[in-house]
């Protein structure tokens, strides 16, 4: 007889029965945790698991840093059972005894279940406090992978999930396929006669398209410090969103290697996202605007083909990356004759609150091009079925230095975050022009969730949704705002600028799917002339994960 143990096993059910005595702790490390394999042929493994604040934070099967960790529990090879999500409130239980083999063990799970924790709080508790991993000089420390732009998934973490029919593992290879869809529908609600003269009509756009379909897979190749490889592609006639200027046929936009390198830092090679700017570096899908910012757009790139090196210090209060890059791949040119890109980036978080509710980030990014192959500045105005309202065409450059500066801070379901770019284009026929741009973004979660830090990439992570609409609840709901401009007038070189205000609100009806309407009134300045222009859009993404 077997027996596949699932999160759906009536686990509400008898969490309820422990619902006194209940504790907390706002950092919780949970060793020695037996994680069941699927039917499908996984084997067990032992884990850990470590909550933040309530937050599942991390499953791992390496040690884990044993900084500022409240409780540590030793779970000796006990099982666990329940739905483990990263970011979203830990529920679980875990029995002494494997119902596998004694299937009393779930029927009397008042004996037998030892540690419960419950929406992130500790029902029962009884585990005997144990040390943290003994120091181990630094030579001899495992590796950790920790890449500055983290896959979607990296372990299977959901026991109901462990045998979906879009995963694969195996001794030496694990994989995980995962899909996108995003859907909008575009209302140009007003233009006015200079817009109309600046931009066209407006009203042609309107209408609904495939904003993106994409899909791929990121595993790992099973060495004792495990590799990640990512994929994933996209029909690049609906690619704005997924980063690309080409219009049909099938795109790579994601062919990346991270390797665990010295000392907790990670190689990482191929076609990926640049290493600067909080917004660049964030998954659109997972923004609380449907698009980026124009001078994100208009101004970095979203990926190029290089070799980036990144770690993080000082008890992850810090990160930094680096990297060489050259699109040679893309443009089919000879890396000779094609610019390349020297980047870095570098955040610390210099101010934090005990239960990390308030959390203050700061950012810096340098880019710097050889602008080989020339440039061009020019985007829509944060509108993905619009015209371009900014260009500055292309012309010639001798080098161009880009800095991006950005802050963020978190008060629990409120963030507020901004970015300020400065690109010095060394190019003396047009007047050697720098260009600048900004933009100030508020997001408040009226569900009342909180999005977490990743102190790997100094990165938000999506809303973590406490109760999914499949689970019975009203999912989460986002309200956000935004102020962005763009000015690329300077020099000989005029591409307008523009002032663009913007109002979202967004439902995200589980972590894997998400309504939201965003407004937009653009101010749009060219040649002496202002031209006024509103529009509203819906979008409805869709993700298998």
């Amino acid at each position: 007889m077997s027996l596949r143990i699932t999160g759906s096993l009536g686990l509400s059910f008898l969490l309820f029965t422990f619902a006194v005595f209940a504790e907390s702790s706002e950092s919780l490390l949970v060793k020695n945790v037996v994680l069941v394999g699927s039917d499908s042929g996984d084997e067990d493994q032992l884990i850990s698991l470590l909550i933040q604040d309530g937050i599942l934070d991390m499953v791992t099967k390496d040690p884990v840093p044993d900084k500022a960790i409240d409780l540590v529990v030793d779970a000796q090879q006990g099982i666990i059972l329940g739905k483990l999500n990263v970011g979203e409130p830990a529920s679980f239980m875990v029995l002494d005894e494997d119902p596998r083999v004694n299937f009393e063990a779930l029927l009397d799970t008042q004996t037998h279940a030892v540690f419960v924790l419950k929406e992130g709080v500790i029902v029962r508790n009884r585990l005997m406090p144990a040390p943290l991993e003994p120091e181990v000089p630094a030579a001899e420390k495992p590796r950790e992978w920790f890449a500055y732009s983290t896959p979607p998934m990296a372990l299977s973490t959901s026991y109901k999930n462990a045998g979906k029919w879009n995963r694969f593992r195996s001794k030496y290879v694990n994989a995980t396929f995962l899909a996108a869809l995003v859907l909008d529908r575009m209302n140009w609600l007003d233009q006015d006669g200079t817009s109309e003269g600046q931009s066209g009509d407006l009203s042609a756009y309107d209408g609904g398209e495939i904003r993106g379909l994409r899909f791929g897979t990121v595993g790992s190749l099973n060495f004792e410090n495990p590799w990640i490889f990512t994929f994933f592609a996209a029909t690049a006639a609906f690619d704005k969103g997924f980063d690309s200027s080409t219009d049909d046929g099938i795109g790579v936009f994601d062919l990346r290697l991270d390797i665990p390198f010295y000392q907790d830092s990670t190689l990482s090679i191929g076609k990926q996202k640049e290493p600067i700017s909080m917004e660049r570096l964030a998954t659109l899908i997972n923004l609380p605007m449907q698009e980026r910012t124009a001078v994100s757009d208009a101004m970095m790139a979203s990926r190029n083909v290089g070799i980036v090196l990144s770690g993080t210090g000082f008890d992850r209060r810090t990160t930094w990356a680096g990297g060489v890059f050259n699109p040679w791949l893309d443009t089919g040119t000879s890396i000779g004759d094609t610019s390349t890109q020297l980047i870095g980036r570098g955040t610390v978080i210099p101010l934090e609150s005990a239960n990390e509710k308030s959390l203050f980030h700061l950012g810096a990014g340098v880019r710097y091009s050889n602008a080989k192959s020339g440039v061009r500045y020019s985007t829509e105005p944060e509108f993905n079925q619009a015209p371009l309202f900014v260009d500055t065409g292309a012309f010639a450059a001798e080098s161009t230095m880009l800095y991006d500066l950005e802050a963020a801070w978190r008060w629990g379901p409120f963030w507020l975050n901004g970015e300020y770019v400065i690109n010095q284009v060394e190019a003396p026929a047009v007047g050697d022009p720098t260009y600048n741009g900004y933009h100030v973004t508020m997001s408040y979660i009226l569900t009342g969730e909180m999005r977490p830090y990743n102190k790997r990439s100094g990165l938000f992570r999506p809303v973590p949704v406490s109760k999914s609409v499949n689970d019975g609840g009203w999912g989460a709901w986002e309200l956000s705002a935004r102020y962005s401009n763009l000015d690329l007038n300077d020099g000989s070189v005029s591409g307008g600028e523009t002032d663009i205000y913007s109002l979202g609100l967004k439902w995200w009806l589980s972590t894997s799917a998400s309504v939201d309407i965003n407004y937009r009134h653009i101010v749009l300045d060219q040649n002496g002339e202002t031209g006024l222009s509103d529009g509203l859009m819906s979008r409805i993404v869709l993700l298998l994960e």
